[in-house]
């Protein structure tokens, strides 16, 4: 096994791992190349979560990804016949896309591109930054081998951001949001090259033909960073937020909410916590009227899942304050409970709005203490009750087991009683005794032989 093979290996979780071995064996049975290229590769060297998985197959890739659904038991969430591409939601929260090789040829900015076959170093060579421009093969003959045309490990080491080409920006005038938004959730700063590529795309207008919604999918996608407001602040300041609202610039961009929101996800919230865009999105419109909200939300293309959420967010967040203000609220079971059934996003807006210093304090000792003592109560210890998994009867014992672990009060340990000290010894025994200095000792007292 090759050392980045694994290393790979060593990154996937347990869904990642299944879809991989998934792919591999699918491509193997139909005679294709395939590799695993882009975000998943550039994170992986970095040492990051992977957070998605990007294969990239010899042909068919939108029967490649409709079959791997399958397998796996995943469903297809979009297909582009043009660029030859499927993207995937699979079991256990799994992300990933299948797209063919292939060459893109650009006649103006944000144009319709020109599809061809290539080669798999050709594909990575026409991508946005070199350090998503690495591939890994996954096919018997090669497999483990890593292709960098760019050398886009250099720039990993060197945490720097850099484009595989001249014409990235013209090509594709959504790099420039997605530049910006490495910038700040990497911490990588800008090759000069690049740089001066990025100013020249704004002078030229190249954003002005991009999607709203592209704009709002980099921003969803660092929505619970923690260096997400200077990235709205970068947006705001080269004019690219007027795509989603001209009204959502300078006072109107709620840096300071967006801030409190950001601080509440680093010192309360655990990280990597599920949820959490519902409440970015509702502090981020919240100085704008009616008609800019409308506006700002229909970029993000939520779901209807989504909609409910965030209309119902500012009602819900408002009982869960009541509730961990309540007097009843005096046991641990108590805010466990209470906080178990919250939301993420329903959490993070009581603690970016209430002042009540009792609710504060709960929340975080929710996440701190209480939410890791429930933990500590087994399903082994559920199903010696004699309980079944998945009747309501387990469910009510695990609650009652758990509520029993968080109220019990620590046992003080005993102290030790001191030993007898047997008959004609003293406690000192084995000890030496400390002898003073003669000269010190009465006359009366000495010893006379």
């Amino acid at each position: 096994m090759s050392d980045y093979l694994f290393m790979l290996e060593s990154h996937l979780d347990g869904g990642q791992a299944k879809a991989t071995a998934a792919m591999q064996r699918q491509a193997t049975e139909a005679g294709m190349n395939v590799w695993i290229t882009g975000g998943a590769m550039r994170d992986m060297l970095r040492g990051a979560p992977i957070r998605d998985l990007d294969f990239t197959v010899e042909r068919d890739a939108i029967g490649a990804g409709r079959a791997l659904a399958e397998s796996v038991g995943g469903a297809v969430v979009s297909e582009d016949p043009w660029k030859r591409g499927v993207e995937l939601m699979l079991p256990g929260g799994v992300a990933a896309s299948v797209g063919n090789v292939r060459t893109e040829k650009y006649l103006k900015p944000g144009g319709k591109p020109h599809i061809g076959a290539a080669a798999i170093h050709e594909d990575l060579k026409r991508r946005d930054f070199t350090i998503n421009a690495i591939g890994l093969s996954l096919n018997r003959g090669s497999r483990g081998l890593l292709i960098d045309p760019t050398n886009g490990q250099a720039d990993l080491v060197n945490r720097e951001l850099r484009t595989t080409n001249a014409s990235a920006f013209f090509d594709d005038p959504t790099r420039i949001f997605r530049l910006i938004r490495f910038r700040h959730t990497l911490g990588f700063e800008l090759a000069p090259r690049t740089q001066s590529q990025l100013e020249n795309a704004l002078l030229e207008g190249y954003a002005d033909t991009a999607q709203p919604s592209a704009l709002a999918r980099e921003i969803r996608v660092a929505a619970t960073d923690l260096n997400v407001v200077g990235m709205m602040e970068a947006f705001d300041a080269n004019g690219l937020l007027r795509l989603l609202s001209p009204a959502l610039t300078g006072p109107k961009l709620n840096a300071a909410g967006l801030t409190k929101l950001a601080e509440a996800l680093r010192s309360v919230v655990p990280h990597g916590t599920p949820g959490g865009f519902a409440a970015f999105l509702h502090v981020l419109v919240e100085k704008l009227n009616a008609a800019e909200r409308a506006a700002v939300v229909r970029a993000f293309e939520l779901t209807e899942a989504e909609s409910a959420a965030i209309a119902k967010l500012d009602a819900e967040a408002e009982k869960l304050e009541a509730a961990l203000k309540a007097p009843r609220m005096r046991r641990p079971s108590d805010v466990w409970s209470a906080l178990r059934e919250a939301s993420t996003d329903e959490v993070l807006m009581v603690l970016c709005e209430s002042t009540a210093g009792v609710v504060q304090e709960r929340i975080r000792t929710f996440y701190d203490k209480y939410l890791q003592e429930a933990q500590e109560v087994t399903e082994d210890q559920v199903l010696a009750t004699g309980a079944k998994p998945g009747t309501a009867r387990f469910e009510k014992t695990l609650r009652t087991l758990i509520a029993a672990r968080l109220n019990a009060r620590p046992v003080k340990p005993e102290e030790p009683e001191p030993e007898p000290t047997p008959l004609g010894k003293t406690a000192h025994q084995g000890v030496a005794p400390v002898v003073a200095d003669e000269a010190a000792i009465p006359p009366s007292a000495k010893v006379r032989n």
